[in-house]
């Protein structure tokens, strides 16, 4: 079979929903506007309702309060999250003084929540602020566009561009990538920001009228520190470097976790390597993976829909022979690189111009003030006397960089009077979850309000057999959409129902290998009743400071997934 057979065959069946909303949505305009204005329901209508994500905004209501209203026979708690595009998660600390004040007075929660995509975003702005917080991200440069929905989301970067020239480098094509497959449509500028519309014929030369297929990611990064979990994401830019400069990347495609619990057609994959680019090239390489996926994707089935799944469709050297032609470039074969680590270096370091970088640990990434600390306080305190900016992670941790010899004592006492300095354990550092309840439409089970309480737990057991000071990567997923990326982790949990997860482990410290279900369907109880198991094993058995995830695979407690296709649903 060719390749014009096999995209017939792909496309052979109805076309799903989403695309004829996108077809007809007159480049992502939809009807929001006439939604704006009508004030009898606090939601969004009909195909606005998905339109708005391409705007950067979910739909979402307070789903600890959905039976109370129903019964009180009112429309759920309708209020919009609204997810910030940040490329490389940079951001002037004197602009986070105005994240910090809508939040504040804007938001039903009064929080912001750090992503594991190196953003930010607001949950619970009702309706009739949404233009204001539009508005605000504007005055201060920036904005919300295709963080969602079927794009190219927010690119990370290795989160510190100030610790070398390389880095700083790798930010600035971090930045190139994302405005260069940005939508052009000026829906966003004309609905929010009520610029006039420009009559001229819409053009969308990149993604095209009905976008992509699913939703698209993209990463920049600078071995030896998989601090982005590179192998999570569609298209990936591994920098090769050679006297202290960027020549090129090594391009890895397809990685990506999410999956439909019982569907044997959906599996996890990492991304998966296509060969080196020379660094002009980079952009040309970019839109011609993107316009393949573009073309090829699966547009008939959304769970099959992802770039993994069009690699598996065609296969990976199929896919790279139409990238190559797009592109007018042949791959080299793949440079050496090696990756040793993953995570954030917490607590102080100098960078290249000899100004201080304050790494903080901000727990699920949310920054509220509670009884245990005020650490949006004390971010707010912080920006105030800070010049330099706020570097946002991939592991919704935040780096205060840039700071001057004459703040870093005054720094240091306000983080450590807000609780933003605390003695932490590695478990916790290296720990993650996702929002889930109760504000997630898609969360079967708690995520971010439970990670605390399993993370204590464990604590006691690991102190219980001495291994205390040792690093476990533990995440919890609510749902199996993968965004607390639990499929890349030591000890993953993924929400089935409330109460209950599905429990796997097997994964590695510099995340790739996928971990693989070892208990299914189970209560916390449970959960907790197998890892203090498996981790009195670990603790007595492992052999020269082996990683738990590295143990229970050679000990064959679990089997290691050589081919997720193959081995995942085993």
């Amino acid at each position: 079979m060719n390749n014009d057979q096999k995209i017939k065959k792909v496309l052979k069946t109805t076309l799903t929903d989403a695309e004829r909303v996108k077809e007809n949505s007159n480049y992502l305009r939809g009807t929001i506007v006439n939604d704006l204005k009508n004030e009898i329901t606090n939601g969004f209508t009909g195909d606005n309702f998905s339109l708005i994500r391409f705007h950067g905004m979910y739909q979402q209501d307070d789903r600890d309060l959905r039976l109370e209203r129903h019964e009180q026979k009112l429309e759920p708690r309708y209020a919009m999250m609204l997810r910030c595009r940040l490329p490389g998660g940079i951001i002037k600390a004197k602009k986070w003084l105005k994240i910090d004040h809508f939040a504040s007075k804007y938001t039903l929660y009064g929080t912001i929540r750090l992503t594991n995509r190196q953003t930010f975003q607001f949950h619970g702005i009702i309706k009739k602020k949404l233009k204001d917080a539009h508005k605000m991200l504007h005055d201060i440069e920036l904005d919300s566009l295709g963080t969602a929905n079927d794009v190219n989301r927010n690119v990370l970067c290795t989160s510190n561009p100030m610790e070398s020239i390389v880095h700083k480098e790798a930010y600035k094509w971090a930045k190139k990538i994302s405005e260069f497959l940005l939508p052009h449509t000026k829906a966003y500028a004309e609905i929010w920001l009520n610029q006039k519309k420009v009559y001229t014929t819409d053009n969308e030369p990149i993604l095209g009228k009905t976008y992509l297929p699913r939703k698209f990611k993209t990463t920049v990064v600078i071995p030896p520190n998989n601090d982005v979990d590179l192998y999570a994401n569609d298209m990936n830019f591994v920098a090769i470097v050679k006297n202290k400069k960027i020549i090129g990347f090594n391009v890895l495609i397809g990685g990506g976790l999410s999956f439909v619990h019982g569907n044997k057609k959906t599996w996890p994959s990492l991304a998966r390597e296509l060969g080196y680019i020379s660094i002009e090239n980079t952009l040309l390489v970019a839109k011609a993976i993107v316009t393949t996926q573009r073309d090829w994707g699966n547009r008939t089935d959304r769970n099959n829909a992802k770039t993994r799944y069009t690699i598996n469709n065609f296969s990976l050297e199929v896919f790279k022979k139409e990238v190559e032609k797009r592109a007018n470039v042949i791959f080299e074969p793949i440079r050496f690189y090696n990756f040793t680590n993953r995570g954030d270096k917490f607590g102080w370091s100098k960078d290249i111009n000899h100004h201080w970088n304050l790494t903080l640990f901000i727990p699920n990434g949310r920054i509220d003030d509670n009884g245990n600390a005020s650490l949006k306080s004390g971010l707010a305190k912080i920006a105030k006397i800070h010049d330099g900016n706020f570097r946002l992670t991939s592991n919704q941790n935040i780096i205060i960089s840039e700071i001057s010899e004459k703040n870093k004592n005054t720094i240091q006492e306000i983080a450590i009077l807000n609780g933003l300095i605390k003695n932490i354990s590695n478990l916790r550092l290296h720990s993650m979850a996702c929002v889930s309840f109760p504000t997630c439409p898609l969360a079967m089970a708690e995520a971010e309000r439970v990670l605390s309480f399993f993370i204590t737990k464990l604590e006691d057991i690991m102190l219980k057999y001495g291994v205390q000071k040792e690093i476990i990567v533990f995440r919890i997923s609510g749902c199996p959409n993968g965004c607390g990326r639990s499929l890349l982790s030591e000890i993953g949990l993924i929400g089935k129902s409330k109460g209950r997860y599905n429990l796997y482990i097997g994964g590695n410290k510099i995340g790739n290998r996928i971990p693989k279900m070892y208990k299914e369907n189970i209560t916390e109880k449970e959960i907790l009743f197998y890892l203090e198991n498996l981790i009195q094993n670990w603790s007595s058995k492992r052999l020269n400071q082996e990683d738990f995830g590295d143990f229970v695979i050679r000990n064959n407690i679990i089997k290691k997934i050589v081919n997720p296709i193959a081995d995942f649903w085993k």
